[in-house]
């Protein structure tokens, strides 16, 4: 990659990595209002490597770019030759292909759950954060993504257990020849700008030589969150150390941890002369509002969350994810009428319409399957290919029907009306024998058959692991609910009114 083509972390205003909000549609949205680079969520090494890549829609695009006037226009055929951060460029994307998100996505392969989902948009400003201890799988994982981002960054500040434990995040802080060895390997091996994240020591002075050696190793930019390991947001962030540390290096040093004391743009500018860096990292502030982003001052609450999840709807964001962020937006708020009614939402038609969204959420989501997006329902355990809709199949011999069918909990008032009730119910009433649940778990997914009067029925649908006991009675809740259907008690127009089937 030329010089002018990287990633530069001068002067700039930067998305935090944040766990489960750095997701694709907060990064988009972070760009709508002014970031200039923006962050995904820590990604663990063996995650990713086990992961399948797979383009959806992105055979071809279109490069727009201002010349003085007129605009010329080049096709490419492979998205690994746009590499330029030069923000006069324009992308715009067409797709040739069934398939409408236009995303790159890295699918994990147990429960076909998405680790990462990017797009050509945002390809010249997003920075791929991994978690890992292990050198070797750190290139493994840049060289598996070096085509679809800008850069890539080590996790060396995260505080929690699970990156401890493992070696990862503020655990190398204490080991700086294994932090040195993983950059290192990564700055030699791969041909996108490295950088790490790190917390700050308890001493100044081992703050200094830590960076000093991690500089060494030849990474574009150093961030550095102004707390110790050890310390919570409730915290003062030590601004004076991060200045310390910027007036003796020579790349750029990015300032995080700072939302304290950041409530608007201009609070930006303040910040980063009180630690007199290079450039600005915001978490919590841009995850509460993120049009802090926008020199023209913050938007109402209510429209960031349209924005947001008008993004959700576009890239097919999981609802769990969805509900996590707004959650994380909404705040005290979550008190409010509006507040309580979307904390019992579970889908993301639910969610979208509390804002006015349902509809097109629901359009957007036939118009996908329609055109062959593999979602969430589609997953199987030993493909990712599409099961049909309805269908019959073998099972030790017998003919299950199966119905590509969710359970979803808050559709049900009381436990009387739950699918599982209402057979047994009718079993009694029919006098049959009482349905009989044989229940599969292969990786991270469930399945049900019910047994009812001789005959056998399911759902295609595989219930994701969450916790065991949960999605191994959710996986039962589907397989009875498909059985009903079949005796004619649940309707397709009921179940597709309640987000159950598509």
């Amino acid at each position: 990659m030329s010089e002018s083509c990287r990633l530069s972390y001068d002067n700039k205003i930067i998305l935090a990595p944040m766990v489960r909000t750095g997701t694709l549609p907060m990064r988009l949205l972070a760009l709508d209002y002014g970031a200039d680079i923006v962050y995904c969520e820590e990604l663990i090494d063996w995650k990713l490597l086990r992961s399948t890549r797979k383009e959806n829609g992105m055979n071809k695009y279109i490069l727009f770019e201002w010349i003085s006037g007129p605009v010329a226009s080049l096709v490419l055929n492979d998205s690994s030759q746009l590499t330029s951060d030069d923000q006069h460029l324009v992308y715009f994307q067409f797709f040739l292909s069934p398939e409408v998100l236009g995303t790159v996505d890295f699918i994990d392969q147990t429960d076909g759950s998405v680790v990462f989902r990017t797009c050509l948009r945002e390809k010249p400003n997003v920075v791929l954060q991994i978690g890992t201890s292990c050198p070797e799988r750190a290139l493994k994982v840049a060289k598996l993504v070096e085509n679809d981002v800008a850069a890539i960054d080590v996790n060396m500040g995260c505080p929690k257990e699970f990156s401890i434990k493992g070696g990862m995040g503020s655990a190398l802080l204490s080991q700086p020849e294994k932090a040195q060895n993983i950059l290192t390997t990564l700055v030699r091996g791969t041909k996108i700008p490295v950088t790490c994240k790190i917390r700050i020591l308890p001493q100044l002075a081992d703050t200094l030589e830590l960076c000093h050696a991690l500089a060494r190793t030849g990474i574009s930019a150093i961030a550095i969150h102004g707390r110790t390991r050890e310390e919570r947001p409730q915290h003062a962030n030590h601004n004076d150390i991060i200045k310390a540390v910027a007036q003796c290096l020579d790349i750029p040093v990015i300032a995080n941890g700072g939302s304290k004391e950041i409530d608007r743009y201009e609070d930006i500018a303040t910040f980063k002369q009180a630690t007199g860096c290079s450039s600005v990292m915001l978490a919590r502030a841009a995850q509460w509002n993120c049009s802090v982003f926008r020199p023209d001052g913050k938007l109402p609450l209510d429209e960031v969350i349209v924005s947001y999840l008008r993004y959700a709807i576009e890239y097919d964001n999981s609802g769990s994810n969805t509900k996590y962020c707004v959650q994380n937006m909404l705040r005290e708020l979550q008190e409010t009428m509006r507040g309580k009614k979307f904390l019992e939402t579970q889908t993301l038609e639910q969610m979208c319409s509390l804002w006015g969204l349902g509809e097109q959420c629901r359009q957007k989501q036939v118009e996908m399957k329609q055109r062959g997006l593999l979602g969430r329902r589609d997953v199987v355990p030993a493909s990712l290919e599409p099961r049909l809709k309805k269908r019959k199949v073998e099972e030790g011999g017998d003919t299950v029907t199966e119905l590509q069918c969710a359970f979803l909990r808050n559709v049900y008032g009381s436990d009387v009306e739950l699918p599982k009730t209402r057979l047994l119910m009718w079993s009694r009433k029919n006098r049959v024998r009482q349905p009989e649940y044989n229940t599969v778990q292969e990786d991270k997914l469930f399945k049900s058959v019910v047994t009812v009067d001789g005959k056998k029925y399911s759902s295609s649908f595989w219930s994701v692991y969450i916790r065991q006991e949960k999605n191994k009675r959710w996986a039962e809740q589907g397989a009875a609910l498909v059985c009903l259907w079949a005796l004619g008690l649940e309707s397709i127009e009921t179940l597709s009114k309640h987000g159950c089937i598509l």
